[in-house]
């Protein structure tokens, strides 16, 4: 759903990830905790936690938020992997997560999609 820039330490970057999560069974499901991993172009680049506590209704969505990480180490693998990629061009990514609900309670989920890499900012 969105990203908002959190407050970082040292050479690290954080956000909060809001994600919208849909239930499409007939109960809801509870969480009390969530783990969230994010891969751009096959390599990690951020990673979270939160004890935000919920439920998702039945055939119904709520959004949630997760504060991530991303190390300066993230960054420089990331901008390595990506130096020749052009405007336009793809760039593969893969999110990863657990909804937890005590120990035989954890819904894990993922998603998978490209993005395209931005033109560059106009000099004007």
């Amino acid at each position: 759903v969105g990203l908002e820039p959190l407050p970082g330490q040292g050479l690290e970057v954080r956000f909060a990830v809001k994600l919208r999560v849909q239930n499409p069974n007939d109960s809801a499901v509870s969480f009390n905790g969530m783990a969230l991993d994010l891969d751009v172009n096959g390599q990690p680049l951020a990673s979270g936690v939160s004890d935000q506590s919920g439920s998702v209704p039945r055939f119904g969505e709520t959004v949630v938020s997760v504060p991530v990480s991303i190390s300066a180490f993230s960054v420089m693998r990331q901008a390595w992997g990506v130096a020749g990629y052009q405007p336009g061009q793809e760039v593969p990514y893969r999110l990863r997560g657990k909804l937890a609900d005590g120990l035989f309670g954890t819904r894990r989920f993922s998603d998978s999609g490209t993005l395209n890499w931005p033109q560059p900012p106009s000099p004007y």
